[in-house]
C-alpha cells in the first residue's frame, strides 16, 4: 500500500492496527501498584441476529411443563425428543438441542449453567405491562436488531450511551488490577461494537491467529520508514496526538505478536471461524502473565442467528460449531493452559424468537432466551454454581402467563443487566460500584443472580 499523505496513513491505521492505536489511555496512566490478585477473564461470545433459545433448552418434563407444550407451539421447528441431550435440573428433566453434546457434557459434568429467559429490561415486566403498551416501561424500540443489540452491549434499555458495559467494568478495574500491562484488557476476534469501548477502555482488534502491524509495513524495515514519517513536528497538536497514539498501538500489537511467537498449544480446536477465534482467545490467556494483564475481557462473535426461513437448516450448524468450539476452549483452558478457574465465557444475543413458526419455516423477532455460562464448577474447585438452570423457565403456552402477544414471545424474567453485574462482581467489581456501571440494576430485587461464587 502507497502511503501518499497523512490522511492515507490515518485510514491505513485505522483499517489496519484498528483499535490498538486507541490505548494511549494506558501508556498514560500512572504505574499504580496491582493487586496480587489472580488472573480472571470474561469470554463473550455474541451469538448475533437473535439467537432461537427455545430449541436450546427444551422442558422433557418439569414441575410446570412437558415436552408436549413445547411441541405444540413450535410445530414443524421441534426438535425430536427422542435426539435430545438430557440434562437435569433438580427433578425436573430438559434437553439441549440435539447436536450440543459437547456442552451437555459440561453441565452435567457441573462445568456449565444455563441463566433462563433473560432479555432487555427497564424494570421487572409483565405480559399485562407490555399489553398496555406504556413505553416508559418498556425498552426503547423492542424487536430491532440495532437498537436491541446496542442495548444488550450497553446495558442502557432506553437511551443511547456512548460506552458498553464490558468497557466501563475494565474502567472501573483498571487502576486496581491492569495499571502495569503491556497491553489492553479488551480484546475482541470480531468486529465489537459499543460493549468494548470505556471512557479509558478501548479493543485490541485481533484476527484469528494473532495480531499485525500496519498494512504496507509489514516488513521490519517499512515499519521503522513508516515510525519516522511519525516523527514529524509540524506543530498541529491534534496530528501529533494522533501520532503518539500510533506509536504506542504498534507498541501493544508487536508486543502480542511476539509474546504470541511463544505459544504452541497442543489443544485441538475446530476449524469453523467461533472455534478460530476460541483457539486465539486461548492463546492470549496462556501468554497473560507477558503482557501483564490481571483482568481480561474477551468478545467473540457468531453470526447468522436470523433465521426468518429455513431455520432447523441454518441454526442447527450453527449450535454445533458453538458446542464444539466451547467444549474445545474449555479443554484447552482445563487441561493445557490451567485458567479453567479463571475464565467465565457467556452467551448474549440482541433478542430470542418467537416460539411459533412464521410460514417460512422461520422464526421472528422476539425478547427472551435462553443463555449459557461455562467455567469449572464449584464441585470441581471453580467458581460455577453448574448443573443448575437459573432464573425463571418461562411458560410455553401460546397466549400464555409469559407470552407477550400470542406467538411465543418470551416476557424476560431476568434482565440483562443482572445477568451482566453477576459477571461483573465475579471479575472484581465491588457491590458498592455496580449502580455505577449497571444504571439500571437498581430497578430489580437482586444483582446477584447466584450462579457464580463471587470473591
Amino acid at each position: 500500500m502507497l502511503i501518499r499523505s497523512r490522511r492515507d496513513f490515518i485510514k491505513a491505521a485505522v483499517t489496519s492496527v484498528g483499535a490498538l492505536g486507541a490505548f494511549a489511555k494506558f501508556g498514560e496512566m500512572n504505574a499504580l501498584a496491582s493487586t496480587s490478585a489472580p488472573y480472571q477473564a470474561l469470554v463473550c461470545i455474541f451469538m448475533a441476529g437473535g439467537n432461537d433459545g427455545h430449541n436450546v433448552v427444551i422442558p422433557i418434563a418439569t414441575s410446570l411443563q412437558n415436552y408436549s407444550v413445547y411441541a405444540q407451539g413450535r410445530q414443524s421447528l421441534a426438535q425430536p425428543q427422542a435426539l435430545l441431550q438430557p440434562i437435569q435440573n433438580g427433578s425436573d428433566t430438559y434437553g439441549l438441542h440435539p447436536l450440543m453434546p459437547e456442552i451437555a457434557s459440561l453441565y452435567n459434568a457441573g462445568n456449565a449453567a444455563i441463566l433462563a429467559n433473560v432479555g432487555m429490561l427497564v424494570q421487572p415486566t409483565t405480559r399485562q405491562i407490555f399489553q398496555t403498551n406504556n413505553l416508559a416501561l418498556l425498552p426503547a424500540q423492542l424487536f430491532s436488531h440495532s437498537d436491541q443489540t446496542n442495548q444488550w452491549q450497553t446495558a442502557i434499555p432506553n437511551s443511547t450511551a456512548s460506552t458498553g458495559w464490558g468497557g466501563r467494568v475494565e474502567d472501573n478495574l483498571q487502576a486496581q488490577y491492569n495499571a502495569n500491562a503491556n497491553f489492553t484488557s479488551i480484546t475482541s476476534t470480531s468486529g465489537c461494537g459499543l460493549f468494548c469501548t470505556g471512557q479509558q477502555t478501548f479493543a485490541a482488534t485481533v484476527p484469528v491467529g494473532g495480531a499485525s502491524l500496519l498494512q504496507g509495513a509489514t516488513t521490519p524495515a517499512r515499519l521503522a520508514a513508516v515510525q519516522q514519517l511519525m516523527t514529524f513536528d509540524n506543530g498541529l497538536q491534534l496530528v501529533q496526538a494522533a501520532n503518539a497514539t500510533f506509536n504506542r498501538g504498534v507498541g501493544f500489537s508487536t508486543t502480542l505478536t511476539n509474546a504470541l511467537k511463544s505459544v504452541n498449544l497442543k489443544s485441538v480446536f475446530p476449524s469453523s471461524l467461533i472455534g478460530q477465534q476460541l483457539q486465539t482467545v486461548a492463546q492470549i490467556i496462556s501468554i497473560q502473565s507477558a503482557l501483564g494483564v490481571n483482568r481480561q475481557i474477551f468478545f467473540c462473535q457468531l453470526g447468522g442467528f436470523d433465521t426468518h426461513g429455513a431455520q432447523l437448516g441454518t441454526q442447527d450448524p450453527l449450535l454445533q460449531q458453538l458446542s464444539q468450539a466451547v467444549g474445545a476452549f474449555y479443554n484447552a483452558l482445563s487441561t493445557e493452559i490451567g485458567q479453567d478457574k479463571n475464565t467465565v465465557t457467556f452467551t448474549a444475543s440482541e433478542f430470542g424468537r418467537t416460539l411459533q413458526p412464521n410460514g417460512n419455516a422461520g422464526t421472528d423477532h422476539a425478547w427472551g432466551s435462553h443463555h449459557l455460562i461455562v467455567s469449572t464448577g464449584a464441585k470441581n474447585g471453580g467458581p460455577l454454581l453448574g448443573g443448575q438452570i437459573f432464573g425463571t423457565f418461562p411458560s410455553l403456552v401460546l397466549n400464555g402467563p409469559d407470552d407477550a402477544n400470542a406467538r411465543g414471545t418470551l416476557v424476560p424474567t431476568t434482565s440483562v443487566d443482572q445477568y451482566a453485574a453477576t459477571l461483573a462482581q465475579w471479575f472484581g467489581v465491588a457491590p458498592a460500584n455496580v449502580g455505577g456501571i449497571f444504571n439500571y440494576v437498581g430497578n430489580f430485587p437482586t444483582s446477584n443472580l447466584g450462579f457464580l461464587n463471587l470473591v
